[in-house]
């Protein structure tokens, strides 16, 4: 089959409030959200979604669909992130957190391991007194206190580095972000890849809080009260780099195995807190603990929290996670406890 995705960097220049804009032609946001990312997929979406899409974009069906063109993965040896929802190179990425779910934590771990790949990470500072980015800074090469600042550095690393930048929300509100995206494809740069972060937490209540993106991660809450992190959303989360033909099936199979299990882990975790493990069918029992484990194996040290947690931070290949889920999956590990699979990297058998 023709491998189909949308054109979402043009829908970000053309469609800059798209939830409106989505609402006025009778369009759900979530819908055109999943469509951006791939959860739904480019081949099975309705005729009228597309054309209305077209139709808000001031453009034709062969400019809004992009047909054959591979999304390049960023491996980040993150499990929950490689295998559930990657980071789309050159892509936009949106997390979407309250406070205290560890969103900061993460853009801070992933500015020190694109450091380490050879990215170099700017930072574009919001207006205003902002503490909490202190730890991303420590990771960041350079700052930029206005979008200006941020184009002419980007401008000048980015003919010879991958850019990592970063941003809050605000500057989306503004659309600064947007002009600065589309200056810089004015000049050929497309080897930025942006992070957005929300350092109010209101975008957990917004349908589409980015606008179009290439990777949306959705924080959970439950997750965070309960001590996993990252605490990533495997089954809200998603990614362009999940749809088409050019992805590894065997990584397909296995994140839609998983997201399956974890789907009905929750379901059951609701029966089990109000009436206990023992109510549940032996079938289920078995669900239920291959769930928690694939959880608990979910979680992961990260290296800006070494000094916090005492526990030295782990890296783990998308082949590895894999392979250890699919473990996970088919029972290998039913007879281990769980715990040994919390905050580990690759899972060794002894």
């Amino acid at each position: 089959m023709e491998d189909l995705r949308l054109n979402v960097s043009l829908l970000r220049r053309r469609v800059p409030n798209l939830t409106t804009a989505a609402k006025s032609v009778g369009l759900r946001p979530a819908t055109v959200s999943n469509l951006c990312t791939g959860k739904i997929p480019v081949g099975r979406s309705e005729v009228r979604t597309l054309v209305a899409l077209a139709s808000l974009a001031e453009c034709s069906l062969d400019e809004l669909i992009i047909r054959g063109e591979k999304v390049e993965m960023i491996e980040t040896k993150i499990k929950a992130l490689d295998l559930f929802a990657p980071l789309a190179k050159g892509g936009t990425i949106g997390l979407v957190a309250r406070h205290g779910m560890g969103q900061l934590v993460l853009l801070s771990e992933l500015f020190f391991r694109l450091k380490k790949d050879g990215f170099t990470t700017i930072l574009l500072m919001p207006e205003g007194n902002f503490p909490e980015l202190c730890d991303v800074k420590v990771n960041t090469d350079i700052i930029a206190a206005t979008i200006d600042e941020a184009y002419e550095e980007i401008a000048v690393k980015g003919k010879t580095t991958d850019i990592a930048f970063a941003a809050d929300r605000r500057n989306v509100l503004t659309g600064e972000i947007y002009d600065l995206q589309e200056r810089l494809q004015g000049i050929g740069l497309n080897n930025v890849t942006t992070f957005l972060v929300d350092l109010t937490g209101e975008s957990v209540d917004e349908d589409l809080p980015y606008g179009p993106l290439e990777t949306l991660w959705q924080f959970d809450a439950d997750l965070s009260a309960r001590h996993k992190f990252p605490a990533v959303n495997p089954i809200y989360s998603t990614s362009s780099v999940l749809e088409g033909a050019h992805l590894d099936q065997n990584h397909l199979a296995t994140q839609q195995r998983a997201q399956k299990l974890l789907r009905r882990y929750r379901e059951l975790l609701s029966l089990v807190n109000v009436r206990g493990l023992e109510h549940l069918p032996a079938s289920e029992i078995q669900t239920f603990k291959r769930g928690e484990r694939l959880e608990a194996y979910l979680t992961q040290p990260f290296y800006v929290t070494e000094e916090f947690t005492g526990q030295k931070g782990e890296s783990v290949t998308l082949i590895e996670t894999i392979n250890d889920v699919r473990k996970i999956l088919d029972g290998v590990t039913d007879s281990i406890e769980t715990e040994r699979l919390s905050y580990i990297g690759q899972y060794i058998a002894d």
